[in-house]
């Protein structure tokens, strides 16, 4: 009798260790799935167009541009974060999805920009419902040209809990004029393995239109820079990008920089929406550092973006956090129509898009 008790206090005692033996192998089976399937974007890839545009730039035109980062269509006013201190993970169901990417559309379509620049839009991921909101998006612009670029791809992204899953998501550039190439440049990657296997890897994406009977060209890098990094991404990013648009001014091209840069410029002003102790913070891109002649344009007169940590709808509006990050960096030889920030009380995104417009000089 003693000895069957003493058998079965061994066998309770080896039961953890099956279970942590057990997990040890699920973690390590998910480690190499992730490493095997992991994206891992060239320097620079030629990226394939669709749709077409029948209209050319031509010297003197005026043209409108708008830059908003969609939140996937899932980050409207009812959505809080657990990267930004919230708890949520899958934000949105399918009919607020909908009500969210309608919403979109409607503020586009009121704005009719001839350059539609947008960042977190989701091709099929988990976290917005398997849509395809690049596909969408096109189908409704006619007679523009599109092409996408990813930000963000992982086969499974294994945290938080319920996982966030499937991501396929980056930016997209929509133009109404005709586009010789595109291509995405990638970024300094801020993570190292294994954090980086289920993490973001920026890029730029670089679109250039022709200018009827100039070799000049129309250079628009739609961008979304690093967010959650130590700050050292931020600044290698945001050099890459300064050497990028160094060199194509040079050429006497037309630079267009646009979108959410994660970062406020230095001569902005940072005490219009000061930062809050234990929220999110954003960078800052010190001006100085990008030399030439060039026009750093962000609309202080209302927040492009607003914290995650807590649900917009219902919160004290005047207490809560918000940021100057989305804009455009514009050279020279571009003349300076109309800059601002629409306020959609952040009822579909997390930001507001950033119109701008601009004459060729």
């Amino acid at each position: 009798m003693a000895r069957n008790q003493q058998k079965k206090s061994l066998k309770l005692w080896k039961l953890p260790l099956y279970l942590l033996s057990a997990m040890l192998l699920l973690a390590a089976g998910l480690l190499l799935f992730l490493t095997v399937t992991e994206y891992r974007p060239a320097e620079s890839e030629a990226l394939i167009m669709s749709g077409a545009a029948p209209r050319t730039l031509s010297p003197g035109d005026s043209f409108t541009l708008m830059s908003w980062n969609l939140g996937y269509g899932a980050l409207g006013d009812n959505a809080d974060f657990f990267m930004d201190g919230g708890s949520g993970v899958i934000t949105a169901d399918k009919a607020r999805l909908e009500s969210n990417l309608e919403g979109i559309w409607h503020a586009i379509q009121a704005v009719q920009p001839d350059i539609l620049l947008t960042q977190e839009i989701d091709r099929p991921s988990r976290r917005s419902g398997n849509m395809d909101q690049v596909a969408r998006l096109q189908q409704r612009l006619d007679g523009y040209t599109s092409v996408f670029a990813n930000n963000y791809k992982t086969a499974f992204v294994p945290y938080p809990w319920p996982p966030l899953g499937k991501v396929d998501s980056g930016m997209a550039t929509f133009s109404s004029f005709a586009v010789n190439r595109s291509e995405r440049r990638q970024l300094p990657i801020s993570f190292s393995w294994p954090v980086r296997l289920a993490n973001l890897k920026r890029g730029l994406l670089v679109s250039r239109l022709p200018i009827q009977g100039s070799d000049k060209e129309v250079v628009i890098i739609n961008l979304h820079l690093e967010a959650y990094d130590d700050g050292e991404g931020k600044i290698a990013q945001t050099k890459m990008l300064a050497q990028l648009l160094e060199r194509e001014a040079a050429q006497g091209h037309y630079v267009i920089a646009g979108g959410d840069f994660n970062q406020i410029f230095s001569t902005a002003d940072a005490g219009k929406y000061p930062a809050q102790e234990g929220k999110w913070a954003a960078g800052k891109i010190d001006v100085t550092q990008i030399s030439g002649d060039w026009q750093f344009l962000m609309d202080e007169s209302l927040p492009s973006c607003r914290s995650l940590d807590q649900p917009y709808r219902g919160a004290d509006k005047s207490s809560f956090q918000y940021y100057l990050i989305d804009g455009y960096i514009v050279s020279g030889n571009l003349q300076v129509d109309y800059l601002g920030t629409q306020d959609l009380d952040f009822v579909c995104s997390d930001h507001n898009p950033v119109v701008l417009k601009l004459t060729l000089k």
